[in-house]
Parts: structure tokens; C-alpha cells; sequence
């Protein structure tokens, strides 16, 4: 796999990790006053650190991002454990995030379509 698939697959999963952070953030605001609704997140940087370190060929197209329950915010009295104020900065973190993988993307593609057009 050329060094250009393998970023472009990288950006891609970003995206997609992205994307759905951003439904696990939306879930999570939805259900603030909810009764015993444990906030969930979505783990990423990890899976691509593991991936990009292991010495065996990883196919980096096939990193799935994973939902999963920190559980380490502060229970309310009703079991709840969102905070609004959490989820709307996460909501901010996540959203320069996705606009950073879009625009790194949009560079790869200029830069091919660059390379092809060179006369």
C-alpha cells in the first residue's frame, strides 16, 4: 500500500470516528435528565496508535472507532452522569477535529489531482 492510500485511509477513519462522536455527544445531551443514562464516548486515537504501531501490515481502512462508558464523571443523585457543559465542549473539541481531518483531505485529493494534471 503506497504512503498516500494509508494517509487518505487515516483521514477517513478519522472522519468516521468523528462522526460518530458526534451522535454518541448528541445521544448523551438528549438523555441529560434521563435516570440512570451513563454518558458514552467513542474511543479512537487509541485503536490508530495500537494499529500504526503494530509491525505487522494493518490494513487502516478497516479501523472502526468503538462506543464505549468512561464512567469516570460524577454520578447524580439520579444515576445520571451527564453534564451538559462537558458534552458542549466535547461537542466543540469534536467538531475542529472533523473540520481539521476534512480540510487534510481536501489537501491529499489537491495534491493528487496536481500530480495528475503536471503536463
Amino acid at each position: 500500500m503506497s504512503k498516500t492510500n494509508n494517509i487518505v485511509d487515516i483521514i477517513e477513519a478519522g472522519i468516521r470516528a468523528e462522526s460518530l462522536r458526534q451522535k454518541a455527544i448528541a445521544n448523551n445531551v438528549a438523555n441529560l435528565q434521563t435516570p440512570e443514562y451513563r454518558r458514552v464516548d467513542v474511543k479512537f486515537k487509541e485503536l490508530l496508535a495500537k494499529a500504526l504501531d503494530s509491525s505487522g501490515a494493518t490494513d487502516l481502512s478497516e479501523i472502526e472507532a468503538q462506543i464505549y462508558q468512561p464512567k469516570k464523571t460524577t454520578v447524580k443523585s439520579n444515576g445520571n452522569d451527564v453534564s451538559l457543559e462537558t458534552e458542549v465542549g466535547e461537542m466543540v473539541k469534536n467538531t475542529l477535529r472533523h473540520k481539521a481531518y476534512i480540510r487534510l483531505l481536501q489537501k491529499k485529493y489537491r495534491q493528487i489531482e496536481l500530480a495528475i494534471d503536471v503536463k
